[in-house]
């Protein structure tokens, strides 16, 4: 046990993604406004696909049909698909009236649709169909709010679900006859009762996952709480990957590589980019970057008026089409007059922005 990451690599269809890598959330089987080539020439290396929205747009059987999500993308990099747990699990613990969860599984009604249920045995399956690299199991999150008893519940249910899973994907690999299957990753629950997650850390183990990712709401009283991730990172095995699930501000990431970590996920690249937020390198180049540094990076928002005879790129320390090609006030212009070009070349800088984190936390520059 312990907290230093021995795993240096993430295997793929498609060759090794050298660790710690950023998975940006391609929600639907595409990040919005980009296409695989604008993803690639970002030099991300790998996505997170929902299983809860393609479960319902395209079914096991369309997907299989069409050879898997990334033939159907076109996208030759990593994948990771989580269990759909999280979206129907925070609507339910929202409001009861969207559904139930019981040891079984959970039920959501979504507004004006069919009712959806979503077991541990059903939600490998269909992630299997989709012929990712990583697969997640089904777990009941532990809301921020729960009391010890309701937290104990959750985490109970968790690994109820955690060895039905593994048993359903065992299944799945046999008779599929699999030489080279995909990654499992058990979910520690636990909020934040810290007894809870190391239970729960450590009954995980014995089930016996290739990894163990952070689970839970992502903030909690404005920030994350580090002792969580601590305590789940000394009780795993140095040959288990670390994933710290939505976890996604710069800050954090380095934070949490230090201790371990080696995969992440988010929405924040692509959802800030949509809206004009920017991260930029407080640096002169790419070469100056340290991201150990407090302040090693800014926001801007280029929609600001001030911007709007800046013929600056928006950043000296990215390589990305928009910095160097176009000038702040030119991205100025494309947000005012609202054309979409704007949001495709302000999440393109910022998906650069986290492949150059990730490659400054692997040492490669």
């Amino acid at each position: 046990m312990g907290s230093t990451q021995k795993i240096t690599s993430f295997k793929t269809r498609f060759g090794e993604i050298p660790l710690p890598v950023f998975f940006p959330d391609a929600t639907r089987g595409v990040i919005k406004s980009l296409d695989t080539t604008d993803l690639e020439s970002t030099k991300t290396l790998g996505i997170l696909v929902n299983t809860y929205h393609l479960y319902k747009e395209l079914g096991v059987k369309r997907i299989e049909k069409l050879g898997g999500i990334g033939e159907f993308m076109g996208w030759r990099g990593g994948i990771i698909s989580d269990s759909g747990g999280f979206q129907v699990g925070s609507l339910i613990k929202a409001d009861p009236e969207h559904g139930h969860v019981n040891d079984m599984g959970a039920t959501f009604y979504p507004k004006g649709e069919e009712k959806i249920q979503i077991t541990p045995e059903k939600s490998i399956r269909f992630q299997m169909s989709l012929g990712v690299d990583m697969v997640v199991v089904l777990d009941d999150f532990t809301d921020p709010k729960a009391k010890k008893s309701e937290a104990e519940d959750s985490v109970r249910r968790t690994l109820v679900w955690a060895r039905r899973s593994k048993e359903e994907f065992q299944r799945i690999c046999k008779e599929k006859k699999l030489e080279k299957r995909p990654y499992i990753l058990g979910v520690v629950q636990g909020g934040e009762f810290m007894d809870l997650r190391k239970y729960c850390t450590e009954e995980l183990v014995k089930i016996g996952f290739d990894g163990l990712g952070w689970g839970g709401w992502p903030i909690v009283n404005g920030g994350l709480n580090f002792e969580s991730a601590r305590i789940i990172a000394e009780n795993t095995p140095n040959n288990y990957l670390l994933y710290g699930l939505g976890y996604g501000k710069p800050q954090d990431i380095v934070s949490l590589v230090r201790m371990g970590y080696g995969i992440f996920d988010c929405v924040l690249p692509t959802r800030d980019g949509r809206h004009g937020r920017l991260y930029i390198y407080n640096s002169d180049s790419i070469g100056e970057i340290d991201v150990n540094k407090k302040d090693f990076y800014s926001i801007i928002s280029p929609a600001k008026n001030k911007y709007q005879e800046d013929n600056s790129p928006i950043s000296a320390a990215c390589d990305c089409l928009l910095c160097s090609k176009y000038s702040r006030a030119y991205l100025h212009h494309l947000f005012k007059i609202g054309d979409f070009t704007a949001g495709r070349l302000a999440t393109i800088h910022n998906l650069r922005f986290y492949s150059i984190l990730m490659s400054k936390l692997r040492g490669s520059y």
